[in-house]
């Protein structure tokens, strides 16, 4: 087979696979699964390649919640990359499943992502499966914070800490230019040895965490709950960004998968149980749903 006839039929498979996706969303009823694949093209990156391999490697559950060295690790390198992670904007795909949604066709989200970003495109019926980084809990009170006022306590405990962040850049030291899914960078160690942890003005210890599910953490069982009762209300569930490597998303796809519940499944790469997946487009993710969005919302078909 020539380059040019395995390119053509690719793209006729890519053709076939998108045609299939916008029939299933044109008949409404569909709950959305997304993960971090749906907010690279905004800028933050995702943890696993098209391999299903681990990329960078997230703060664990069990460290933060029994290591203060961790906790004061974690905060410096989210207080450090908190800028660049909420100036990251919803893109063509985000904006594709709100208007979709508006159209009556996607009913609801379920996301991974922690960015808020579905809302900020204008979605209304999102569940964050692994809760908001825009929102701060300590762990020992129960005490509640917004992240911004977080941030300014750091800034008032730490003046001088942009200031070291921008001459260690200037030297070559490690201080990533790029933020990680979770909304953190990589800093020297020396720079974090400096850092003043921020505490609770309610309690008093450092014991503050993310509002956020992280790896190893437990999601909410009532939270489970609601999504497995939105799975079973879906007439489809579109798996949008995410490999399913791990549990927390996966079982979305086995419980619809039980139910006789149609699966469609937007992300490049390898996917676990594709066994379940009755369509998969593995092709660009923002590009694929403003395809769908255009053409399926005026009652069209995609067209490449």
């Amino acid at each position: 087979m020539t380059d040019s006839t395995s390119a053509t039929a690719h793209t006729d498979t890519a053709n076939r696979a998108v045609d299939a996706l916008a029939g299933l969303v044109a008949r409404g009823g569909v709950l959305a699964l997304t993960g971090a694949g749906i907010s690279t093209d905004s800028g933050i990156p995702d943890y696993r390649g098209p391999d299903g391999q681990r990329r960078v490697t997230p703060m664990q559950h069990g460290e933060f919640v029994t290591s203060s060295s961790s906790r004061q690790r974690y905060w410096a390198r989210s207080y450090a990359g908190w800028s660049r992670f909420t100036a990251a904007e919803p893109n063509a795909g985000h904006q594709a499943l709100a208007a979709l949604e508006r159209h009556g066709l996607v009913t609801d989200i379920i996301t991974q992502n922690v960015d808020g970003l579905h809302q900020r495109a204008g979605s209304s019926r999102v569940v964050e499966l692994h809760g908001s980084l825009a929102e701060v809990v300590c762990l020992d009170c129960g005490q509640r914070y917004p992240r911004e006022q977080i941030q300014a306590a750091i800034r008032q405990a730490n003046p001088h800490f942009a200031d070291d962040i921008i001459g260690l850049a200037r030297d070559g030291s490690r201080v990533s230019s790029q933020i990680r899914p979770d909304g953190d960078v990589v800093l020297d160690d020396a720079l974090i040895a400096h850092f003043v942890t921020p505490t609770c003005r309610a309690c008093g210890l450092d014991r503050l965490k993310p509002d956020v599910v992280f790896f190893g953490g437990s999601v909410p069982r009532e939270r489970v709950d609601q999504c497995f009762h939105l799975t079973d209300a879906a007439h489809a569930l579109v798996v949008i960004g995410s490999s399913l490597q791990v549990m927390s998303g996966l079982r979305f796809v086995r419980r619809a998968a039980r139910g006789g519940i149609p699966i469609a499944a937007v992300t490049r790469g390898t996917l676990r149980d594709r066994h379940l997946i009755d369509v998969q487009v593995d092709d660009g993710i923002t590009e694929t749903l403003r395809l769908v969005a255009d053409n399926v919302a005026a009652g069209g078909r995609p067209s490449r």
